[in-house]
Parts: C-alpha cells; sequence; structure tokens
C-alpha cells in the first residue's frame, strides 16, 4: 500500500510505503500525487518513507515505478528516503553512488531522523544541495 502524506511543501510529493505495494498503488496513489504537484511546478521533490512493515514490491510494481522513472527523467531534482529497512538503504546508497546517471539526488536517513529529511526535501527549488 502506498499512503500519500500532506504537510510538505507544494512542490514535494511525499509517500509512505507499507505492506506488499502493487501496480494498483502506483497508478491510484504515487503517480495522481506526483503529477498533481507537476501541473504547478517545473520539477518535484519526492519524499519516501518505508514503514517498518514494508513487505515487498509485486512485480507489476517494479515495473510502474520503471515506466514512471522514465516517463518522468526529468520532471524531479531530489528524492529523500527514510527507512530503518537494511536492503532499501542499500538500494538507496547505490543509487547516491551511481547519482550521476540520474538527473536529481538521492539521500537517505533512518527512521529516527525523518525530520532531517523533512527538512532537506523542503528547501526551495534551486537550493537543495
Amino acid at each position: 500500500m502506498i499512503e500519500l502524506l500532506g504537510d510538505f511543501p507544494d512542490d514535494v510529493a511525499a509517500f509512505r510505503f507499507h505492506g506488499h505495494v502493487t501496480k494498483a498503488d502506483y497508478e491510484t496513489v504515487l503517480i495522481p500525487g506526483f503529477e498533481d504537484k507537476l501541473r504547478r511546478h517545473e520539477r518535484v521533490g519526492i519524499y519516501l518513507e518505508i514503514a517498518p512493515d514494508f513487505v515487498s514490491f509485486g512485480p507489476g510494481a517494479v515495473w510502474a515505478d520503471s515506466k514512471f522513472g522514465i516517463g518522468h527523467y526529468f520532471d524531479w531534482d531530489r528524492c529523500a528516503i527514510v527507512s530503518d529497512v537494511e536492503w532499501v538503504k542499500q538500494m538507496a546508497r547505490f543509487s547516491e553512488l551511481f547519482g550521476f546517471l540520474w538527473p536529481g539526488r538521492y539521500r537517505t536517513f533512518d527512521d529516527a531522523n525523518a525530520d532531517d529529511a523533512r527538512q532537506w526535501i523542503a528547501q526551495p527549488n534551486g537550493k537543495r544541495d
């Protein structure tokens, strides 16, 4: 399940992943939530919390994520990933190391540092380091 989060600047699309994430979750929550922000902003920040109860991505979700990423390749400038799930942190660190392949920046935060992630992602576009 993907949950849309509030209390972020309008140029930040924020989500929390729980349990088993499906293609339908992308189609009904993540993609519309991101594209709603994109209608008002040239580029959007992405904030992702991976909840401790997160289990997996279904195959359809992996495909939906890939299509979404390619379709919006230049539409985001940063992605903050908050999680204590070890394999998620490792995947995010891989993205940080190979950031030259993506137009935006990834940064990972432990659950205890979620406030730091919110501050980092909330910086205005163009001022995010």
